[in-house]
């Protein structure tokens, strides 16, 4: 990235993080809606696949995109958080936006987000968050593209979240379970109601008025009972995962998983997807139903030859990604209990590591027992740190519920991610050079995305925003 490039990098969103954060989420959705129809109805500019979920929306996402590129649709996607920069979360092509398209756009709809911001005023309202202008933002660079179809990651919620000012053609639930509960509730049936909401049609006329429906197997059954409910309320033609498509069979590979899918058009036997964990593949299944949905209704198969292309091209950045060999550094965003059991379940599938330190580091706000239950599963010992953000738990009652899995000797505390890096790699060095020849010893960076993206950085993948 060049130097000017940096600056207005820099300058864009030095202008969005002066507005509401993320975690100060305003439960509306007409002050997006005013943006979008002042900037012309750039939320009706394309038609849509929308993802909610708790987790493996980003994957699924990511997936749905090589998908739809692989049958020759230029593609918009919007997801979130990010890892190094914020323009990773805009993609046109399936490459994150250019810094000079990014600002560009921002200084077109910046006028429009202030007009907004002035109405709002006068109503003795908020003005528009940092999430709200950011989908604005997102939904003015596949307008200006423009592109065949955009790819939209809800990002809380689903009723209110921004995104849901567009009226999705087809509308994906990965599992869902407790996350953001000050703002969705205590009980997963409520959560899963609200993120129903994006089966609401919010624009009219609605270009897309009965969405086709994708549900993937829920961790809770009060979660897929309450989803079906609001499906069947609403009339709507939907599939979900065991029953309208599934995994029909995998098997590991070398650098991955060999896979057979059941979509819901026909069967793809004998894929190769280069990412671990059954997890994946099961977000695999549930990105090929939503494509199907999208290209044809389910009515008929795909190509088999795009479908195999694209899903050997499929990739996670900061899920379940190698970083290093040697020692084995692998990242994973988990940042709640059933992110933790996916990457548990993995570490004992795909990696024979003889000793495992984990890094960990959380948001204030997330449940640290329910993800230590399942580090405790694969881990010999935990650096517990704390990223660069207001929003990190502190290394203190980290350590403490640390404390509680982990033996005394085994939970050291380190004030920075690039300390904790370095303890891990020591204490990697030890642990082979006491068990020779039958060495394999393994890191594990997880916790939240934030503690990922810092690793990631510090081993040259991504640059510094």
């Amino acid at each position: 990235m060049t130097e000017h490039d940096s600056g207005e990098l820099a300058r864009v969103y030095a202008s969005l993080l002066a507005r509401a954060g993320e975690t100060q989420v305003e439960l509306r959705l007409d002050a997006t809606r005013r943006a979008c129809e002042l900037l012309g109805d750039i939320h009706t500019a394309a038609p849509a696949i929308m993802l909610t979920g708790t987790n493996g929306k980003t994957s699924t996402a990511r997936m749905v995109d090589t998908l739809l590129t692989a049958h020759n649709l230029r593609v918009g996607r919007f997801t979130s958080p990010h890892l190094t920069r914020v323009t990773e979360r805009i993609s046109v092509d399936g490459e994150e936006v250019d810094v000079a398209t990014f600002a560009r756009i921002y200084d077109e709809v910046e006028p429009y987000l202030q007009m907004v911001d002035a109405a709002l005023a006068e109503e003795n309202r908020p003005a528009l968050t940092f999430f709200e202008a950011l989908t604005v933002l997102a939904l003015a660079v596949f307008a200006d593209a423009p592109v065949d179809v955009m790819v939209l990651e809800v990002g809380m919620g689903g009723e209110w979240d921004s995104t849901n000012v567009v009226d999705a053609r087809v509308c994906g639930f990965t599992g869902v379970g407790l996350d953001h509960q000050a703002f969705l509730g205590d009980t997963v049936a409520g959560i899963a109601r609200t993120k129903a909401g994006i089966l609401d049609r919010s624009v009219d006329p609605t270009p897309e008025p009965e969405p086709l429906v994708i549900i993937a197997d829920q961790p809770e059954q009060e979660a897929f009972t309450a989803l079906a409910d609001e499906v069947s309320r609403r009339g709507l033609r939907a599939w979900t995962e065991g029953q309208g498509y599934g995994v029909l069979d995998r098997t590991l590979a070398v650098d991955g998983q060999m896979v057979s899918l059941r979509g819901i058009g026909g069967d793809y036997p004998d894929l190769f997807l280069p990412l671990h964990g059954a997890h994946q593949v099961h977000n695999a299944a549930t990105a090929l139903a939503l494509t199907e949905a999208f290209l044809t209704g389910g009515d008929r198969p795909l190509a088999a030859d795009a479908v195999g292309e694209a899903f050997a091209a499929m990739t996670s950045p900061g899920r379940l990604e190698v970083l290093k060999a040697e020692p084995t550094i692998l990242v994973d965003g988990a940042h709640n209990p059933a992110g933790a059991s996916a990457l548990a379940d993995a570490m004992h599938e795909a990696f024979e590591l003889t000793d495992v330190t984990v890094v960990l580091g959380m948001f204030a706000d997330k449940d640290p027992h329910g993800v230590l239950e399942h580090v405790h599963r694969f881990a010999d010992r935990v650096i517990v740190t704390q990223a660069l953000s207001e929003r990190a738990m502190d290394t203190s009652a980290l350590a403490a519920a640390a404390a509680e899995w982990f033996d005394e000797d085994d939970v050291t505390v380190k004030s920075t991610v690039k300390d904790a890096l370095m303890a891990a790699l020591d204490l990697a060095d030890v642990a082979e050079a006491a068990a020779g020849e039958r060495a394999r010893a393994g890191i594990v960076v997880t916790g939240s995305l934030l503690t990922v993206a810092e690793v990631r950085i510090l081993l040259g993948r991504g640059g510094v925003e």
